[in-house]
């Protein structure tokens, strides 16, 4: 069966620390994660993604792990502020490679 799984299912912890939160799939051939937080119900925040096993993150972020199906990808925050408040989202996406161009 399929499944994402994203844990802890709530964190606490003090302003200025670091914060650690994984996620893991079983879909075979999605080898990206994408993640994103979303603060009082507002738009979502696109906070980086893991491609296979390399991070790319947005500034105060850290994303490493393997984004393959039965691999986890860890978002780390790198320092804690209240603007850190908010619902975290894994998302797993299949890219299709581009068609070859013949020469």
């Amino acid at each position: 069966s399929l499944y994402v799984y994203q844990n802890p299912a709530s964190l606490y912890k003090n302003q200025g620390k670091l914060a650690k939160m994984e996620c893991s799939h079983s879909i075979s051939g999605y080898d990206r994660i994408l993640w994103y937080k979303q603060s009082n119900y507002r738009e979502f925040v696109f906070l980086g993604y893991l491609n296979g096993k390399i991070g790319f993150p947005e500034a105060g972020f850290d994303i490493e792990g393997d984004a393959n199906a039965g691999g986890t990808s860890t978002l780390t925050i790198n320092q804690l502020t209240p603007n850190s408040s908010a619902v975290y989202y894994s998302q797993q996406i299949h890219v299709d490679s581009p068609d070859t161009v013949q020469q």
